[in-house]
């Protein structure tokens, strides 16, 4: 749904389910260069992701999403 950086600066996606999960591009463990740029993020936007959080039934993380207010 959207992105944010969290306070060291990385960068968070922002999932339809409330839940937040870090998409960082740290080589070599983790390679996504899409990451890097904002046209690489918007392309990504909408793409599927497991969310771990919502596996064990997590709160959601914030209010970030404007449908939410």
């Amino acid at each position: 749904m959207g992105y944010h950086l969290d306070t060291e600066n990385h960068w968070v996606a922002e999932l339809a389910c409330g839940h937040y999960q870090h998409v960082r591009h740290n080589p070599p463990w983790v390679l996504r260069h899409w990451v890097i740029t904002e046209m690489g993020r918007a392309a990504m936007l909408g793409y599927p992701l497991s969310c771990k959080k919502c596996d064990v039934q997590a709160p959601p993380d914030g209010c970030c999403r404007r449908d939410w207010f």
